[in-house]
């Protein structure tokens, strides 16, 4: 958890020399790539995995997901506005917790079908609207639910101890696991639905006794979870199970660090709250030590250890913070707010996470006695959905990198090549490249070298692009990071027929309509602008809200377009006939949609927005709900 970017990147000395080598024949050679095996369990091969990333009916996929529980909201006709704001965002997954206490009040009636007990409801919107299903079952699910989700009657004692292999607790927890699973499997993606794991227990990292490394296994805990796995399947689960370990230090229940061991699930996950799971943070002392804003953790280093041959997983990384008694209404904005977002999702994915769930995209309310006496009745959580279901600035700044991540279907499959701050003319920024070793594709994730620090840092960046090095800019003013802030800036980032060589304003979103591509790119207010496109050979500049000038430089592979400072407002610019790039500042992509036109859960370029007259210029609609 210690080790620094600047220490990975001496690990990965090896693969930095490979910044001294042409860009271009990097991309004519896989030779150094490690080839990685495709994991299935075996059942069947409509999810398979990698070290890279997720396989849905062969399929690379990116896991963006959020948590929404149905019984904190249970008014099921309300559920389909939630689940259309979460894809609205740019997620295409839903993580969904069980709640065995919800379920099974008493020790001789469960109810799935009154209400909001039934959940299948939810599974059929989740497929409706083209999201697939991360399902969390339990037992224990924690939640800062009262007895974290047990129903009171098991706490009493006469059902020995709990979460090991007691035969009186097994007796127990099997009418309610068994019911659930049974309904879930038939709401798996193998069977037409969308339901792509099934979790076994939740943030139980107790396999081992004492150092993890000793492989000391502790056998009662490790025979709970295999009952578990085994109850699943005979109920009709043949997903992947996971896992979701309570912290770094865990490293249970994986494969690759213990294979063959009792217990194990199909892919290994970790959760982690990097700022404060509660808005008092004087509570927040323990795995990860005093609260430092902003502080980032290095999560790459454990799924080397732990998981290296499967995709790097966040089963929960925080959305915000739960509100205690006598908290901030709306959770706590200051510690977990847009910044946060901002920060903190990009550097998970500079060190190769290809999954990760919020905790939480809509939080809800705790009805009845459903909290845990440390939580209001509020569960706002300070999610970019809010408990009244509204959309908040976090929202708006948790879409702009959604969308990103819904249309960079090449950072499903990439290498980690290099990091540090050799990669800028300022030593205060430090740099993580990720390339895609079979398009070129490169991700260059910009942030202070100390993360903790919030300075306005101005710099130009090194990159390899299938032309050559470049430094970036070229003509315009340099990038900016202010305040706690990262920036992903791309190479050689295809789609539809478009090649962009390189941009300083980040990639939003990009949909091809007949043969017409549009590319949408956003950038903080009053920052500049410098994109370049390969092969292309003339452009105009139809309008430019905010933009004191604009330049169009043609070199002889590219044209490059130039915004000195790109204040409210958008910027159409027509490129060779065949390519629109809309340019907005960050307020104004606030306010921006893609909707997608099917329930398609991998929304491919040509099915976002509608598109008149060969142009896709209007897919953008620039209005709230």
């Amino acid at each position: 958890m210690e080790l620094s970017h600047k220490i990975m990147a001496r690990i990965r000395l090896g693969l930095a020399a490979l910044l001294l080598v042409p860009f271009l024949c990097l991309s004519q050679s896989t030779s150094n790539v490690t080839e990685w095996p495709l994991h299935d369990n075996g059942l069947n091969r409509v999810v398979q995995w990698d070290h890279y990333s997720f396989k849905i009916n062969g399929e690379r996929l990116f896991v963006w997901s959020g948590e929404f529980h149905y019984w904190r909201i249970p008014v099921p006709e309300l559920w389909e506005d939630v689940l259309e704001k979460i894809k609205a965002a740019g997620f295409n997954t839903v993580s969904i917790y069980a709640l065995w206490s919800y379920h099974h009040s008493n020790p001789y009636t469960l109810d799935f079908e009154t209400g909001a007990h039934n959940f299948r409801s939810a599974l059929e919107l989740c497929k409706k609207t083209g999201l697939y299903v991360i399902f969390r079952p339990g037992p224990y699910v924690n939640a800062e639910a009262n007895a974290g989700g047990y129903p009171l009657w098991i706490t009493t004692g006469a059902y020995g101890t709990l979460r090991n292999n007691d035969t009186r607790y097994t007796n127990a927890w099997r009418p309610f696991f068994d019911e659930v699973s049974s309904i879930v499997s038939e709401y798996q993606v193998t069977r037409g639905g969308t339901v792509i794991t099934y979790q076994i227990e939740n943030e139980l990292g107790t396999q081992w006794v004492g150092d993890p490394r000793d492989r000391v296994l502790d056998a009662p805990i490790a025979d709970y979870m295999e009952k578990l796995e085994a109850a699943a399947r005979k109920n009709g689960i043949d997903v992947p199970t996971q896992a979701n370990a309570p912290n770094l230090n865990a490293k249970s229940w994986s494969e690759d660090f213990a294979s063959g061991t009792l217990g194990n699930v199909d892919i290994y996950g970790v959760d982690s709250y990097p700022s404060c799971w509660t808005c008092n943070l004087t509570e927040c002392l323990g795995t990860n030590g005093a609260y430092q804003p902003y502080k980032t953790f290095d999560y790459a280093a454990n799924f080397e250890e732990v998981s290296p041959t499967q995709p790097s997983y966040l089963p929960e990384f925080q959305g915000g913070s739960f509100n205690p008694w006598g908290g901030p209404r709306g959770g706590c904005p200051k510690n977990t707010g847009p910044d946060f977002a901002n920060l903190y999702y990009r550097d998970n994915a500079a060190q190769r996470v290809t999954a990760m769930s919020l905790y939480m995209l809509y939080g809800g309310t705790n009805w009845g006695g459903l909290a845990a006496p440390v939580v209001a009745t509020s569960y706002d959580y300070s999610s970019p959905i809010s408990e009244g279901r509204g959309l908040t600035t976090k929202y708006a700044e948790t879409k702009l990198v959604g969308m990103f991540f819904r249309s960079a279907r090449d950072l499903t499959v990439t290498e980690s090549i290099a990091n540090g701050t050799n990669y800028t003319t300022n030593p205060m920024i430090s740099v993580t490249e990720l390339r895609n070793p079979h398009t070129g594709a490169g991700f260059y994730f910009t942030i202070h070298d100390n993360s903790t620090i919030t300075t306005r840092e101005v710099f130009k960046l090194m990159v390899n692009t299938s032309i050559g090095a470049l430094t970036i800019p070229r003509h315009a003013p340099s990038i900016v990071l202010d305040g706690p802030q990262s920036k992903i800036v791309v190479t050689d980032f295809k789609f539809g027929s478009t090649h962009v060589l390189y941009s300083t304003a980040e990639v939003l979103s990009t949909s091809t309509v007949g043969r017409h591509d549009t590319l949408v790119l956003w950038v903080p207010t009053g920052e500049a602008v410098e994109f370049s496109i390969k092969g292309a050979k003339q452009g105009i500049m139809t309008r430019c809200a905010g933009c004191a000038s604009y330049d169009f430089i043609q070199g002889r592979e590219q044209l490059t377009v130039v915004i000195p400072s790109k204040e409210r407002g958008m910027a159409v610019a027509i490129i060779d006939q065949d390519l629109t790039v809309i340019v907005a500042d960050r307020s104004y992509a606030y306010s921006m949609w893609a909707p997608t036109l099917s329930a398609d859960l991998l929304v491919k370029d040509n099915d976002t927005g509608t598109g008149t007259n060969g142009r896709s210029t209007d897919i953008f609609a620039n209005k709230t709900r």
